[in-house]
Formats: C-alpha cells, structure tokens, sequence
C-alpha cells in the first residue's frame, strides 16, 4: 500500500473514532450477556409467525395495497417527472430549465415521511396519502435522472427531423425519446423496488399497507403477527426485485 492510501485509511479511522466518541455510542453494552439474552428472548417471541386463516386473509389484502401504493405512486412519478425533466434538460431555454430544476430539487429534498405526514393530515388515514408521499418525492428523483438521460442524448436525430420540417414535438418523440426511454425505463423499474420498501415504512404514519400492519402489530406487542407482515414483506421485496432484474436485462 502506498502512502497516500495509509494516509486515506488512517484519515477514514480517524473520522470513524471520532463519530463513535460524538454519539456516545455504547458499543460494549450491546454486547453484554444480559443485552444478548435480553435480545434473543425478544426474537423469539416473534415465533412461528401468525398463520390464521382470517389473519392471512387480511396479510393478502395489506400486500395487494402495498404493491398498488408502489406501482402507482411510481408510474405517477415517471409520467410527471418526464414532463418536468424537458424542461429541466434545458430544452426549452434558461429560465424554464432553473425553475424545474428547482421544483425537483425541492421535491426531492423533502423525505417520503415528512410528505406522508403532510398528505395524512390533508388527506386522512389509508392508501392515498401514501400514494401522493411517494409519487412527490419519486418525482423529484425520477426527473433528475431523466433530465440528465435528455442531457446526455444526442441531438442529432432530432435535429435532423426537425431540418426535415417535422414539429418539435414529433422531433421529440420520434428522434429523442426512443434513445432515453429504455434508460429512463431502468430508473423506474428500478425506483419502483425501492418504492415497495418506502410504502412498508410508510405504513407507521397511517399510510396504509403492511406498513401499518406492521405498526399495529407492535404497538398491541402482536409478535407472531409482526412475523408474518415482515415475511410478507421480504416476499414481495424478492418477487419485485427479480423481476425488475429480468426486465431491466432485457432492456439492455
């Protein structure tokens, strides 16, 4: 190893000790022997997970809403971040691009759990807040990645259907657009699997799904119950991530 990387380890270690100290982090006592017994009497009680026929019933219908809350908050956000990702990649001048570069900025900086709470009290307990949280902050991801997809796409088949004499709009979707919409395809494929995990979390604040299962769960120190809803949850995290896999392969 040459100096400068023993410089970047010892630099690295440093900062590491020094968050540790900041936090106060009691790392010896999460290791004790009553802090591990403590811990693995609490797991167990997690166990076998709840099997019950009416539970079950209700585990389905929490899982079907929180693939819709995903899908939906999702295609949402494609279809709005691609109409503020134009002009945000600078097509339609300076000014328009700094406003939408602003709007997904702001939209983007503002965490799914602070918009859940504000669509909650806007909207009440259930799916929708859930849908709305997700479908603002996945724009402001989405747009970003689109725009800089836009920015990055050459010009030349537009501007050669535009020579032609064709509209803009159809220079748009007959000669941009087919280079970026695998590429932006991906990204939402691929914020999608994140999305399912964000509308599990997003259930703590009474946004519905197995999120909220999982709440309800807890806090009536329903264990066997809180089981199954998290293997629910691994479940359909796996089933989503494989197929994203397969289609973002294909794509590519």
């Amino acid at each position: 190893m040459n100096a400068r990387g023993l410089l970047t380890l010892l630099v690295l270690g440093a900062l590491l000790w020094m968050s540790v100290d900041h936090l106060g982090l009691d790392t010896e006592g999460l290791f004790t022997r009553e802090a591990l017994a403590s811990f693995g009497t609490y797991v167990m009680q997690f166990f076998p997970p709840a099997t019950s026929g009416p539970f079950l019933v209700k585990l389905w219908s929490g899982t079907l809403e929180t693939l819709a809350i995903s899908a939906l908050s999702t295609l949402l956000a494609a279809i709005a971040g691609m109409l503020i990702a134009v002009p945000a990649a600078g097509r339609f001048g300076l000014a328009p691009r700094l406003a939408a570069r602003f709007v997904l900025n702001a939209l983007r900086s503002v965490p799914e759990l602070v918009f859940a709470a504000l669509m909650v009290i806007a909207a009440g307990l259930g799916p929708f807040p859930g849908t709305l949280a997700l479908a603002l902050h996945t724009t402001g991801v989405l747009g970003r990645l689109f725009a800089e997809a836009l920015e990055n796409t050459p010009r030349a088949p537009a501007d050669a259907l535009l020579h032609a004499g064709s509209p803009r709009i159809a220079a748009f979707f007959y000669g941009t657009l087919p280079n970026v919409l695998p590429q932006c395809v991906a990204y939402a494929l691929y914020r999608w699997e994140i999305n399912i995990r964000m509308a599990a979390v997003l259930g703590f604040v009474g946004a519905g799904g197995l999120g909220q299962m999982l709440h309800v769960s807890l806090s009536l120190f329903q264990q066997q119950q809180a089981c199954a809803v998290i293997l629910a949850m691994l479940a359909i995290v796996m089933i989503v991530d494989e197929a994203s896999a397969l289609l973002r392969r294909r794509l590519a």
